[in-house]
């Protein structure tokens, strides 16, 4: 063992000497001992897992080999990780949003390995990093060293494992974080300017709806902002619902069909302005892919008091909704999927009323069906 190491298990772990240790694991890393980061961090877990600032700095210690550029610090994030990471499906996730983002295909490859002197990386790590890559626009059905182990079929039953290999149309610029040493960046693309929601044009009458919605059906719409909830200190509310309309909806009449549902999230809205007028509420046509971008922000950055749950289960979340607004069938295959996406009309929607707590975290998207009979929408909001 390092003779500086081994003095170091030693010592107390204090506060101070958590940062100290930060700065000398930071330091070797720069001269290219990556071995020596993850001995300490191994080190660390068996001498002083009980401190206090134990956690922390592991973490600080997992990014700073994660963000590192090449093979060896992956190789050594992986030893580290399966002698005393904490082994939890959401650290996982974690893991594999940061080195999808820092790390190329190439220098990934060991992730795919077997048990070697690297340690065998969790399945649930490998799982994401798939899709956390496909996200990022990387070939994986073709990536040396990856492709045997994503194309493979021992891990279908994974919660993952039914998602393509390569992004559906709608899937199109994800709003993926970006890491660094210290910290990471990324949108919030809930919010939408006001000016976008013209005052609804006038229609004479509305078709006879009635409501479609099952707890399975709501559950599926609102996958994409049920880790906004916080048991303890939630603000967070929630409609999904799906309706069945007697006639077609007309395009002008969607945004008067949606009031005539008498959604909880409309509630005191009143009455409706006349074009040119002020408005307190709107629906505006948009693209698939913008209402996918909401959903898998909403899933993979998360809501006020939860981090989310990053690129791979967000891209799940986001698929479950999608498809559920698409009114596609729950095995439906990706093309099919596609072809349900493509003839339904996809809207946005936002509202002044005192259900929106109108911050950060609001959202509205709804979308009517091919026969135009069929509405569902998604809402939700959130406040620290």
């Amino acid at each position: 063992m390092d003779d500086e190491l081994s003095r170091i298990l030693t010592t107390p772990l204090t506060s101070r000497n958590a940062l100290k240790l930060e700065r000398l694991a930071r330091r070797r890393l720069k001269h290219g001992e990556a071995a020596f980061v993850a001995d300490l961090g191994i080190g660390l877990a068996r001498h002083h897992r009980s401190a206090a600032e134990f956690e922390g700095l592991f973490d600080r210690l997992a990014r700073l080999l994660a963000v590192t550029p090449g093979a060896e610090p992956v190789g050594q994030l992986l030893r580290m990780l399966a002698a005393a990471g904490p082994g939890d499906p959401e650290h996982a996730r974690y893991v594999a949003s940061v080195l999808a983002s820092c790390q190329r295909p190439a220098d990934l490859a060991v992730v795919f390995e077997e048990a070697g002197e690297a340690g065998a990386a969790a399945e649930e790590l490998r799982a994401c990093l798939v899709h956390e890559l496909v996200l990022r626009g990387a070939p994986v059905p073709e990536l040396p060293g990856i492709a045997g182990w994503a194309t493979s079929p021992h891990w279908r039953r994974h919660p993952l494992g039914g998602l393509p290999l390569t992004p559906i149309a709608a899937e199109s610029e994800p709003d993926l974080p970006h890491y660094g040493v210290d910290g990471s960046s990324y949108g919030l693309p809930y919010g939408d300017p006001e000016d976008r929601y013209p005052a609804p044009r006038r229609v004479d009458a509305v078709p006879e709806a009635v409501e479609t919605t099952t707890a399975a059906i709501a559950e599926a719409l609102a996958a994409p902002v049920a880790n906004w909830v916080d048991e303890e200190e939630s603000e967070t509310r929630i409609e999904a619902r799906t309706f069945a309309f007697a006639e077609p909806l007309e395009p002008d009449a969607v945004p008067h069909a949606l009031v005539a549902l008498r959604p909880d999230c409309l509630a005191d809205l009143g009455e409706l302005p006349r074009p040119g007028e002020e408005t307190a509420f709107g629906v505006v046509a948009v693209e698939p892919a913008e209402v996918w971008q909401v959903l898998f922000g909403a899933a993979s950055t998360g809501g006020p008091y939860e981090s989310g749950c990053y690129g791979a289960y967000g891209r799940l979340h986001a698929w479950r909704a999608l498809a559920e607004l698409a009114g596609a069938p729950a095995d439906a295959s990706p093309g099919e999927l596609e072809e349900h996406v493509r003839r339904c009309a996809w809207y946005r929607f936002a509202a002044d009323t005192p259900w929106f707590h109108r911050v950060v975290w609001d959202l509205g998207v709804l979308a009517v069906g091919q026969d135009r009979r069929r509405l569902a929408f998604l809402a939700a909001t959130a406040t620290d």
